[in-house]
């Protein structure tokens, strides 16, 4: 398949809202507050499952119904639900720290920062692919994927980015690590998306017939993101509304990104 010029500024949208955010280093003194993280943990995980839903899931049912009829649901299903058993499986197999977890020992710095960083790059394999899938459809002229509904994933995704780079860079640094160096690890942890999404692309047009799964997959994995880690982390400490708004306003943003340019 050949990759346009738009397919490209579209797989790096996604990795600009990564090095924004990992930027905010630079202009922080301190670490964020807690309430601030969960916030930004509450808003991203409102746009993952917003997205999954009116940019991955509807489409895919409605390509598969158009030779399945009734019967569209099942491969949906099937590749939701291997889409989070992928996940965790990477999960299990891959060893690193969950974004609530505290690391204790002589270099408990060291092992945090790696094991953290870590932790994001696995988590943005998904994403990276979900953005893929909707432009590999685009490209293969998909009448249910347009660009536009594309763009708006991949914006949507660049969104909760930004304040996913600002939770790793931030922290970096305050486990001793220098500002720019920091800055540096944030925006490296997000190259693995448009990585990703441009192997879906390569791999996506070999598997036209399997566009519902590919895309139902791409959801599946990142409902698991939000369902292990975001969830979590923005319930964590004392009870509070402020992740739960902060999910509202992700869920609503989203919805209204893909609606008005889907």
């Amino acid at each position: 398949m050949n990759i346009n010029l738009s397919t490209i500024i579209g797989l790096m949208v996604p990795f600009a809202g990564t090095a924004l955010g990992s930027m905010m280093v630079l202009f922080f003194k301190n670490e964020i507050s807690h309430n601030l993280q969960r916030a930004l943990t509450g808003f991203a995980a409102g746009v993952m499952v917003s997205a999954s839903f009116w940019s991955l899931l509807i489409p895919a049912v409605g390509q598969a119904e158009e030779t399945m009829g009734k019967l569209a649901v099942l491969p949906t299903a099937l590749g939701f639900c291997i889409g989070m058993l992928f996940l965790l499986l990477i999960d299990s197999v891959i060893p690193h720290m969950h974004m609530n977890e505290t690391v204790e020992g002589p270099k408990s710095g060291l092992k945090k920062n790696a094991m953290l960083v870590l932790a994001v790059i696995i988590h943005n394999i998904p994403e990276g692919m979900a953005v893929g899938v909707l432009f590999a459809g685009w490209q293969q002229q998909n009448p249910l994927v347009s660009f536009s509904a594309a763009l708006s994933l991949s914006i949507g995704i660049a969104i909760q980015n930004f304040p996913e780079g600002a939770i790793i860079s931030m922290p970096l640094h305050a486990n001793g690590m220098s500002k720019g160096r920091a800055c540096m690890q944030g925006i490296l942890s997000g190259i693995v998306e448009p990585v990703a999404g441009l192997l879906t692309i390569i791999f996506a047009s070999l598997l036209v017939p399997w566009m519902p799964v590919l895309l139902s997959f791409a959801a599946g994995a990142m409902i698991y993101v939000v369902v292990e880690e975001l969830i979590p982390e923005m319930s964590e400490g004392e009870h509070s509304n402020i992740a739960t708004i902060s999910f509202m306003l992700g869920f609503a943003a989203m919805m209204i990104l893909d609606i008005a340019l889907g």
